[in-house]
Formats: structure tokens, sequence, C-alpha cells
């Protein structure tokens, strides 16, 4: 379905281009387009690869258990299906510090093992757990201290005060999280 859209935004780009009488600039846009594209792609590879790494190094020095025992009673009150001690939990807490830090590109890949984690733990395979779901919207929602993606974004495209959205991110992100958990505590007691 995305799919479609995006085509169907890029026809009508071109259609209003060829009506404007501006077709020289297509090429020029797509070219420029496809460049960015291409450095941001690469910044980002650059930044996963480097954060996955960081996360192998701490999950075998023991960090990650360290950070999982700091937030183990925030956890359990919001992951009460998952066993204490199992390691989705560890990837979990990566995750969330990870996201609290704004390093949303480096949560990736531990949010990405939490769910197979999760998945391991799983009744009815091909649907989701709670806990799979209260993941998610936490995740979507993640309360960010520093948010280092839109900091980066401002400071690459000229902003004179890249930092002036910390305050207002917190609250935002504060805000969507406590309601998007409180939204599937709703839906689990509806569903139970």
């Amino acid at each position: 379905m995305l799919s479609k859209i995006w085509c169907l935004m890029i026809i009508f780009g071109i259609f209003f281009t060829v009506i404007n009488g501006k077709c020289e600039k297509i090429s020029s846009v797509f070219l420029e387009g496809a460049a960015e594209a291409m450095e941001l792609f690469w910044v980002m590879a650059g930044a996963v690869a480097f954060w996955s790494g960081i996360m192998k190094i701490a999950e075998k020095s023991g960090l990650i258990k360290a950070i999982s025992e700091k937030m183990r009673p925030i956890l359990e009150y919001l992951f009460p299906d998952i066993p204490k001690g199992h390691k989705a939990l560890d990837y979990i807490s990566l995750n969330i510090a990870a996201n609290f830090l704004g390093l949303g590109w480096a949560a990736t890949p531990s949010g990405i093992m939490a769910v197979r984690e999760m998945d391991k733990l799983n009744r009815r395979k091909g649907r989701a757990t709670n806990a799979m779901c209260m993941f998610l919207v936490i995740n979507m929602s993640s309360v960010q201290l520093i948010s280092m993606n839109i900091i980066s974004y401002r400071l690459k495209y000229g902003s004179e005060n890249p930092a002036e959205i910390v305050l207002p991110g917190i609250i935002a992100t504060t805000v969507s999280t406590a309601a998007a958990v409180w939204a599937c505590r709703m839906c689990e007691k509806v569903e139970k």
C-alpha cells in the first residue's frame, strides 16, 4: 500500500512539473535526491554497524545485564509475561536506553533481538503477544532525553540552534510514552 502511495506522489509530482513547464528540473531533482539518499544511507549504515558492535561488546562485558538489573522494577511492571532473567529483558533494556539517549537507529538491532527473544516465549506463533505490543508502543513513543537524530539532522541542514528541541522533545516523548503505555494496558484489560 505504501509503495502505491509513493508511486502516486512521484507521478503527480512529475505531472505537475511538466504542466508548469519545468521539465529540465526533473532529472536534476532525481539526481540530487538520489545522491542525498545515498549519503544518508552510508551515514546510517555506519552508525548502525558501529552501535551493533558496541552492543555486542556491552553484552559480552556484562553491561547489558547491569543495565537490565537497574531497570528491573520498571521492566517487570511493563512486561509481566516475560520471566525474570530472560534474555528478552536485557535487549529491551538496551533498546530503551538507546532510545532514551536519542539513538533510535542504534536501538534497532536490540529491538529486533528483543522481539526474537519474546517470540521464543510466544505460544501462538504468528500473533503478537501483549509483551510484544507493549514493547512496540514503548519503542515507537520512546522517552528521549536528547534527540540525537533530530539534532544531527538540524545541524546538517543549517539550523542556527539545533539543540533547541531538547526540552520540547522531552515533554512530548514523555507524554506520548505515558499515553502509549496507558492505551496498551487498557487494550490488555479489554482482551481479558
